[in-house]
């Protein structure tokens, strides 16, 4: 019993320790960005329920919409902030090199599925392999670069209350209302 109570209080003192630069409720840098994560797949999950039922093109066009403007600010937090910290503290600073390039690509679909409507005829095709790099970007984040961040032991609080600072300012200059927030409620549930 007394190791159990042991190692519940290494645990709390840990996580107490790499919260305590951050305001109170602050996020740390990894669960914000795994938030952000899993918030972008149940959109894609959305997007390709509606492709499955053929629905109309005003139906997918909010969700493609909402999923462009949510990866755009997820990776300039990331880049701004994340990134350049990530780098500077882990053994492999190449990942951030590949996750820099990764989100090149994705830009790139991101900018044409904004030039384009989803009445064109490749428009779902392009929303399902932005669906596939994320997927392969977010594996490789969270099974390799996030660990690495955390055994560097990177002051991810810090870290998160900025990435959640930007996160909102960009939010609010896209007219977005959602910022961290939806964030907050996700690492609630």
């Amino acid at each position: 019993m007394a190791t159990k109570d042991s190692a519940k209080k290494a645990t709390a003192t840990k996580r107490a320790s790499s919260r305590a630069s951050a305001k109170p409720g602050a996020m740390d840098a990894i669960k914000l960005l795994t938030a952000d994560h899993r918030e972008v797949k149940s959109l894609f999950q959305d997007y390709q329920k509606l492709v499955d039922h053929d629905a109309e093109d005003e139906e997918k066009q909010p969700i493609a919409e909402q999923i462009c403007a949510m990866l755009t600010v997820h990776a300039q937090i990331e880049e701004e902030i994340f990134y350049p910290a990530a780098k500077e503290a882990i053994k492999e600073p190449d990942l951030v090199d590949e996750a820099t390039v990764e989100h090149a690509s994705a830009k790139d679909l991101i900018a044409q599925l904004r030039e384009s409507d989803p009445s064109d005829e490749l428009y779902d095709a392009k929303v399902k392999v932005l669906g596939e790099y994320i997927d392969h970007h977010v594996k490789e984040e969270e099974g390799e670069l996030f660990p690495q961040a955390r055994r560097a032991k990177m002051d991810l609080a810090a870290v998160g209350e900025q990435l959640e600072q930007r996160k909102t300012e960009l939010m609010q200059e896209m007219g977005l209302t959602e910022g961290a927030e939806g964030a907050e409620q996700e690492e609630e549930a």
